[in-house]
């Protein structure tokens, strides 16, 4: 054998032995660790659930996973920086159902929502609640039906901000039962729950857990909310049965990576996350923060996402909905 053709079958012999080895190095995700970029304030509903999947995800790949809350702009500069981020599933993005609203309200995005990120999983819910004053004269959602269309605009109620999940709740509901009411706009769902108990608005749709503790003490008036599931430790009707069956509208947080994230790193991200919303530890964590696990894989999330966008166009043109 020739000097050359000894050279030849070392040098195949070493592509042979390093391929199977780079390609491992490539896929062993994760390997560090793990941003999670949230871009509301600390402290706020989706918060606590972002933490709580992040130490999961550090304890099953035993890789730091952080949350990194980068608020403002509503959530336009987090989610910004997530879509400029490297697309190795290394940076991620753990929003709410704003993420979809800004596509239709908000104009001149520095990011395409539904080209810029790929969807990994859907991971909780929450419903709305219709609560109304006391002092409303409706003990029911067909009596305050029966009042809005009597009164047309003269009912007012809360949002937690223009354009927010519970301010297109409203609107919804307006479309559906054929009503008018009046938004009034505070900033934060803290505010506004206060001038409901005071009687400076009439009613709210809000997150169950805001206000399930002034509707159990008689300070308001729970009339329906929009889930299947039974109420924990609420006696509420559903929508449906309350006589508004179409009304379905509900707020939710998932996480997305930027686009062009490996196929194999979204698949194994959305599988663990599953796996995670499954444990009966996260389950009761998420009960007692009148959170729903409600896990969809990527792809059953995309299509979320579609009629998403579909519902909020048609409810923010209906109600010509516009930021300031």
């Amino acid at each position: 054998m020739t000097d050359s053709s000894r050279v030849s079958r070392r040098l195949i012999l070493g592509l042979c032995i390093s391929a199977p080895a780079l390609s491992w190095a490539q896929s062993a995700y994760p390997s560090r660790t793990i941003r999670n970029v949230l871009p509301f304030p600390a402290g706020g509903s989706t918060d606590p659930v972002a933490r709580l999947l992040a130490q999961k995800l550090g304890e099953a790949w035993g890789q730091p996973t952080i949350v990194d809350n980068r608020p403002g702009a509503n959530t336009i500069i987090g989610t910004e920086a997530v879509a400029k981020a490297p697309a190795d599933g290394y940076t991620l993005l753990y929003t709410a159902s704003t993420h979809v609203i800004n596509s239709v309200l908000v104009k001149n995005l520095p990011y395409d929502t539904f080209k810029d990120f790929a969807p990994v999983a859907h991971i909780v819910r929450s419903e709305f609640v219709l609560v109304v004053n006391p002092k409303v004269p409706a003990n029911n959602l067909k009596e305050f039906i029966a009042l809005a269309k009597a009164s047309p605009g003269r009912i007012n109620y809360a949002i937690s901000g223009t354009g927010n999940p519970n301010h297109l709740a409203g609107e919804y509901f307006s479309m559906l039962a054929g009503v008018r009411l009046n938004n009034v706009p505070y900033k934060g769902g803290g505010p506004a729950i206060t001038d409901l108990l005071g009687g400076q608005v009439e009613a709210m749709f809000s997150v169950p857990t805001a206000v399930a503790g002034h509707i159990k003490a008689g300070k308001l008036r729970a009339l329906a909310y929009t889930g299947s599931e039974p109420l924990p430790g609420l006696d509420v009707p559903s929508f449906t049965q309350a006589g508004l069956p179409d009304f379905d509208l509900n707020s939710w947080n998932g996480v997305f990576a930027p686009a062009g994230t490996p196929k194999d790193i979204v698949d194994k991200l959305s599988a663990e996350i599953g796996k995670i919303l499954a444990m009966q530890d996260v389950k009761d964590v998420l009960a007692k923060q009148g959170q729903q696990p409600a896990y969809l894989d990527a792809a059953r999330f995309g299509t979320l996402l579609a009629s998403d966008r579909e519902k909020y166009t048609r409810i923010i043109r209906s109600a010509d909905i516009k930021l300031d």
